[in-house]
């Protein structure tokens, strides 16, 4: 008999002994007491890092294409803060255009080994010219270079023909500097609605959702 693909329910069994190692994980309770999400989520990624085998800062990315239907891929967070979450494209690619046109997304970041999620929804705004060089300069020399290299989400014949324009590219700059690309830029998702979400047994899990009221934040437990 072969293995199924996807795998049953957990059994009462399972549940009881996994309870453990939820509750290790996930029993603070002093949670329900805080007054703004941006502190929360900076522990939570942090626990995250110490955790997570590969990167603890990917997250998946919703927007809405201009049939309305959603569209969604993953990224790299690059920075938080009061302001928002930040991350970097291309403003030509597939999701460039989309949040042009549609300046809102949903985020979810899923941390496997600590069984948490967390949900962000809101309005997105360009970061500055200043943040985007900023973080631009701060990358590998040949991720620079291949921003100017790579047509992001336009069709290619294969993978010799992007070699071929890295080779391009790497050619032109030689040893000089390589500028930000006016098309590579950065977005912050501005939030609205922030939800913390981790697992506890028999799917009764815990839920807290922070909704921006002004400059303040309200907090609700909510039912699993």
């Amino acid at each position: 008999m072969t293995t199924p693909v996807i795998p049953p329910s957990p059994s009462r069994e399972e549940y009881a002994r996994d309870y453990a190692a939820a509750l290790a994980a996930n029993g603070d309770e002093s949670i329900w007491s805080r007054e703004e999400p941006i502190g929360l989520f900076i522990e939570w990624l942090g626990q995250a890092r110490a955790h997570e085998i590969n990167d603890p800062n990917a997250m998946t990315l919703a927007t809405v294409d201009a049939d309305g239907l959603p569209d969604a891929r993953m990224v790299l967070l690059k920075d938080v803060d009061a302001r928002g979450f930040t991350f970097y494209s291309n403003r030509e690619s597939a999701k460039g255009m989309q949040l042009n046109a549609r300046p809102a997304a949903a985020l979810v970041f899923h941390w496997k080994s600590l069984r948490r999620q967390v949900r962000v929804r809101g309005a997105v705004e360009p970061v500055s010219a200043q943040e985007a060089d900023a973080y631009f300069a701060s990358r590998a020399r040949e991720s620079r270079i291949g921003a100017w290299a790579s047509d992001q989400s336009r069709s290619i014949a294969d993978r010799r023909a992007l070699e071929a324009a890295v080779a391009r590219e790497t050619a032109r700059f030689g040893d000089g500097e390589v500028p930000r690309p006016e098309r590579w830029t950065g977005w912050r998702v501005v939030p609205h609605t922030v939800e913390f979400w981790r697992d506890r047994p028999f799917r009764l899990h815990d839920r807290l959702r922070f909704m921006r009221d002004g400059a303040a934040w309200n907090a609700q437990r909510l039912q699993p």
